[in-house]
Order: structure tokens, then C-alpha cells, then sequence
């Protein structure tokens, strides 16, 4: 009875041991699978569809960057669809309905709901995953990198609207503060709001961003960047660009010279426009209605559309 019961326990060790070593190969596969992800997993399920542009399939999408619940997923998708009419108002190719045919069991294949996604759309989806995750750098990463096809050209600049202008620029000022955000805290900035004052205080000749809010006479909790018009907010992607650059390239890793480096790039871009004969950016008008205004009634319009056409 002893020899048996020393035999389970030997037999039970040996297998513990074998589970134990199971999962741990398992887990290094895994670890292994993610440290291999490269930009290339994107490249793998991109489409192109008759007339040459390059889409994504939101099913295909959701595998890759680890959706478990498509409805999840369906509502990050909408999340990025009402960023991209806000960003760029008269484009509505963001994302196409189709359906696609998936496996349900048994041999049986289903039609389901599916879209066709623009690299922009890719992007803001992106946007709202987690950085820390490896495949989400990498989504934002890579659909980032070629947003660039989404620039206007000079001709098609210049045939928008002036509040059309200042919407296509406020999304550029979005996306590089997001950006300039990132590589100021990788760069030891902990209070983001000074750093950017400092900023402001060189490109405005002293001016913090409340200074600005005062003296464009604004009401509680509007955005200055709101209330720009199209010359000044370029003049601030400028600043945010070069000291993202600067930040990067000069390997910053203290908040006293990160912010040192944003308000010396404030005063150089200063210097350009008046170099350049230019209007100083606080001497520039402040546009009658915020953006905020404009957004709510272009809402406004396409829900009466909407509304009109049931």
C-alpha cells in the first residue's frame, strides 16, 4: 500500500512537471509571437479595391489588435468615424458597409456585418487602443506614418473655406500635441501645463495660455485652439512640430531643459514671422465663433438632413 501511494506521488510530480513545462512553453510562444509582431501584420491584411485605394477589413482589424467582442470593437469603430467628419468635414469615405463570410460551426459560413476601413479610420481605431500593448504602438505607429495621403495638397488648401481650413488645421494641432505630449513626459516633463506655457510664453511674447484666453475675451472652459483662425494655429503646429524634432533629436532627459528647449523654439519661430514680414499671432483676429460652434451646427444641419430624408 506504501509503494503504491510513494508510486502515485512520483507519477503525479512527473506530471505536474510536464503541465507546469506545457504552459511555460506556451507562454514563451506567446511572448515570442508578440515580441515578432512588425509592421508587416498590417501590411497583411490591407486590400485594394478596384480604383486602387487601399482599405481594411474591421473583422480582419479586430483579430489583430486583440478584440475579443465585436460590439466592442463596433463602437470604437463609430467613436472614429464621428473624429474623422469632425477632422475633415466634407469627406465621407471613412468607412464603406459590406459583409464578409465567417465560419459559424459545423461547416456552416455566415454573411456578417463587415466594413471597409480608410488607413485614417486605422488610425484614430489606433488611437483609442492601449500604447503599452506592443501591437497597439505598432497600429499607431504604422497607420500614422502614411496618414500623410491624407494631407491636402496647396490647391485643395486653397479652395477650402476659412472655417474649413480651421478645422483641417485644429486636427493637425490635435495630432501633434498628442504626439508632443508623449515625447515631453519620455523626456522627464511631469507637468505637461507648464511646458506648454513656456511654449506659448516664447511664441507669444510672454503670453501664457490664460493671458491668451483673457485677452481673446473667451468664456469659461473654451479652448484658445478653438478660437483660432487658420494662420495662427499654423503658426503653433510649427512650434509643436520643431520642438517634438528638437526634443527627439537633442535626447532631452530632464523637464528643465524640455522646457527650456519649447520656449526657445517659440521665440524662433517668432523671429521667422516677423523675418518673414508677418502678423504677430496675438495681433491676428480671433475668429467670430469657436470651433465648438461650428461643429454643433454642422451636427445641427445633418440631423435635419437626416430627419428629412425618413
Amino acid at each position: 500500500m506504501k509503494g503504491k501511494l510513494i508510486l502515485f506521488k512520483i507519477i503525479g510530480k512527473i506530471l505536474w512537471f510536464y503541465i507546469i513545462k506545457k504552459y511555460q512553453r506556451k507562454d514563451e510562444e506567446i511572448m515570442n509571437e508578440i515580441k515578432n509582431y512588425t509592421k508587416k501584420i498590417f501590411e497583411d491584411i490591407k486590400h485594394i479595391d478596384e480604383e486602387g485605394k487601399e482599405y481594411w477589413l474591421a473583422r480582419e482589424l479586430q483579430k489583430v489588435l486583440g478584440y475579443k467582442d465585436w460590439r466592442n470593437f463596433n463602437n470604437v469603430i463609430d467613436k472614429a468615424i464621428i473624429s474623422a467628419n469632425t477632422s475633415y468635414p466634407n469627406q465621407n469615405y471613412w468607412v464603406v458597409k459590406v459583409t464578409t463570410p465567417i465560419n459559424s460551426g459545423k461547416g456552416k459560413v455566415e454573411m456578417v456585418k463587415d466594413y471597409k476601413l480608410s488607413r485614417y479610420t486605422c488610425y484614430l481605431i489606433a488611437q483609442n487602443g492601449d500604447p503599452r500593448k506592443k501591437v497597439i504602438a505598432l497600429a499607431q505607429s504604422y497607420f500614422a506614418v502614411q496618414t500623410r495621403k491624407m494631407e491636402l495638397n496647396e490647391k485643395e488648401y486653397s479652395e477650402l473655406s476659412e472655417d474649413e481650413k480651421r478645422l483641417y488645421r485644429r486636427n493637425q494641432v490635435r495630432q501633434g500635441n498628442y504626439s508632443l505630449n508623449q515625447t515631453a513626459i519620455q523626456s522627464g516633463v511631469k507637468d505637461l501645463a507648464r511646458f506648454h506655457n513656456v511654449g506659448y510664453k516664447g511664441l507669444y511674447n510672454g503670453e501664457t495660455a490664460n493671458d491668451i484666453f483673457k485677452r481673446k475675451k473667451l468664456r469659461y472652459r473654451e479652448d484658445i485652439l478653438d478660437n483660432m483662425g487658420s494662420e495662427e494655429l499654423a503658426d503653433n503646429i510649427f512650434r509643436i512640430a520643431q520642438t517634438d524634432a528638437k526634443l527627439k533629436r537633442e535626447n532631452v532627459d530632464n523637464e528643465y531643459t524640455a522646457n527650456s528647449v519649447h520656449y526657445e523654439v517659440g521665440k524662433i519661430v517668432r523671429n521667422a514671422i516677423k523675418e518673414a514680414g508677418g502678423t504677430m499671432p496675438e495681433d491676428l483676429p480671433t475668429p467670430n465663433k469657436s470651433l465648438k460652434e461650428i461643429e454643433k451646427e454642422k451636427n445641427t444641419i445633418m440631423l435635419d438632413d437626416k430627419i428629412n430624408k425618413k
